[in-house]
């Protein structure tokens, strides 16, 4: 399986150690550090995944739990009218972000705050976040990634002006996060609160086929 490059840093520092202390003949000792550098490799998986073959489908930018499958229930949504999905990664997730969409990344914008558990409320209008607008023919989507309490860092492997497939890559969070996307209100949504999702696989909603779709957002 695929491990992501970000996990390189994390691994040094539990098994450089750990060859020390081998070396220095306090085996019992380097095991949990062994360990650890185990959880790492477990945790930066990165498995392969098969998009749907849907257009008009938005599929799960990561795996997890459903928080929200509604309405707005954040006290800070992106300008215009949207519908809510937000998924909630536990520790024992796969933390690679995927695009949601096939379409045009219009804006990245980077947001500090705080470190809330990711599956509290407050979370989402107050942690660290980054969003990433997604544009589909006349349709927007924002797949906004927020930290929690153990995940510190955002990465985003992705810039304005690119075109991204479904399922593509977007970046990682680095332990217990949540992302909460944002979708036109005119979508369907296919998933419901409590449900485990797949990034890049499980469509959790998809678009109107209305011909004349004013885009509920404007475009950034």
């Amino acid at each position: 399986m695929r491990i992501d490059r970000s996990v390189f840093p994390f691994i040094t520092l539990a098994w450089l150690p750990c060859v020390a202390l081998v070396w220095l003949g306090k085996s019992v000792i380097a095991i949990p550090l062994f360990l650890l550098g185990l959880f790492f490799l477990f945790f930066f998986r990165d498995p392969i995944r098969h998009p749907p073959e849907d257009e008009d489908a938005i599929l799960a930018p990561a795996d997890g739990r459903v928080l929200v499958a509604g309405p707005i229930q954040t006290e800070t949504p992106p300008p215009g009218d949207w519908r809510q999905i937000s998924i909630f990664l536990s520790p024992l997730n796969v933390h690679i972000n995927r695009s949601p969409i096939h379409g045009l990344v219009t804006n990245i914008e980077y947001r500090p705050g705080k470190f809330f558990p990711a599956y509290r409320s407050e979370a989402a209008s107050q942690n660290e976040c980054n969003e990433i607008w997604l544009r589909h023919d006349r349709q927007l989507v924002v797949c906004r990634q927020i930290v929690g309490v153990m995940a510190r860092r955002i990465i985003c492997r992705v810039e304005t002006g690119m075109r991204l497939l479904s399922g593509q890559r977007l970046g990682i969070m680095k332990f217990g996060s949540r992302i909460d996307l944002f979708i036109p209100v005119t979508a369907t949504i296919c998933v419901s609160e409590g449900q485990s999702v797949r990034a890049g696989e499980t469509i959790v909603a998809n678009f109107s086929k209305l011909d004349d779709f004013e885009g509920v957002a404007t475009v950034r």
